[in-house]
Order: structure tokens, then C-alpha cells, then sequence
């Protein structure tokens, strides 16, 4: 009975640590909710019916198939108000990260920096916006934008 708590456990929070933000059925049904407790269940969701692995494989379900773009939802869900306070002045170690995960090339760090700081009212429309939420923000005005959208292709 202890293995299978164990194993209960563990699959849990392998199921937690690998989630993508904003990706999922388990996304999808609990979107526009903030917290640990809604992005558990999503999580839960989404790896007890496996749609997860699905829609990241094949780009659907909310799912970006980008690695670099995977990588930065990965870093802004655990760092999204460290993330926010250097967009909002257009500097900062946390925006130089998601620059490098994202695999910007230096010659373009300074039109992100100046996208993410001027669209930073729409990123971040309210102080409840989730890490998933704003990913998908800054993805699609790096979609619209001619010299970044080559980093969000997937």
C-alpha cells in the first residue's frame, strides 16, 4: 500500500513539474484561474487523460511546439512577478533569461526588451494574469512582429 501512495505521489508531481502552462485540456477547463490549486488540477488533467504529450507533439490543445517557447513557459511560471516588474522598466536579468531561452539573438534583445515593455499593459492586464496567460501574450506579439516572429515559429 506504501509503494502505491509512493508511486501515486510521485506520478503526481512529475505530472506538476512537467506541465506547460496554458497547454492541455486541463488548461483549457480551468483558464483565467490563478494559484497553485487550479494549476494542480490542470496539471492532474491533463496527465491522467495524457492529452497533454498530445498536444504538444502535434501543436494543438494550446500547445506550443516550440522548445524555446516551452523553456520560457517553464521559467515564467516560476518567476512571473520577477519577470513583470523587468518588463514593465524594459531591463533586467529576468527579461535577459527569457531572451536567452528563447534563443534571441543578441542583435534583437533590444527590439524584445522595447515590444515587451510597451505592450506590458496587455501582458499583464491585471495583477491576476497568469504565467500562462501572459506567455501567450508575448507570443503572439512576437508572432506580429517582423523580427521576432522567427523565434515563436513552431
Amino acid at each position: 500500500m506504501k509503494k502505491l501512495i509512493a508511486g501515486a505521489i510521485l506520478l503526481g508531481a512529475s505530472t506538476v513539474t512537467f506541465a506547460q502552462p496554458g497547454c492541455g485540456v486541463g488548461a483549457m477547463i480551468f483558464k483565467g484561474q490563478s494559484g497553485v490549486g487550479p494549476h494542480v488540477l490542470a496539471a492532474t488533467t491533463n496527465g491522467t487523460f495524457g492529452n497533454q504529450t498530445f498536444g504538444m507533439t502535434t501543436g494543438t490543445l494550446g500547445c506550443n511546439t516550440n522548445q524555446a517557447v516551452q523553456s520560457m513557459a517553464m521559467y515564467m511560471d516560476s518567476n512571473v512577478d520577477k519577470i513583470a516588474r523587468d518588463m514593465s522598466r524594459g531591463e533586467g536579468e529576468n527579461l535577459d533569461t527569457l531572451a536567452v531561452l528563447l534563443n534571441i539573438e543578441a542583435g534583437d534583445r533590444d527590439t524584445f526588451r522595447t515590444l515587451l515593455q510597451d505592450n506590458f499593459a496587455a501582458i499583464f492586464p491585471s495583477s491576476e494574469t497568469t504565467s500562462g496567460e501572459a506567455v501567450e501574450a508575448i507570443v503572439s506579439l512576437m508572432e506580429q512582429d517582423q523580427a521576432l516572429a522567427k523565434y515563436v515559429a513552431a
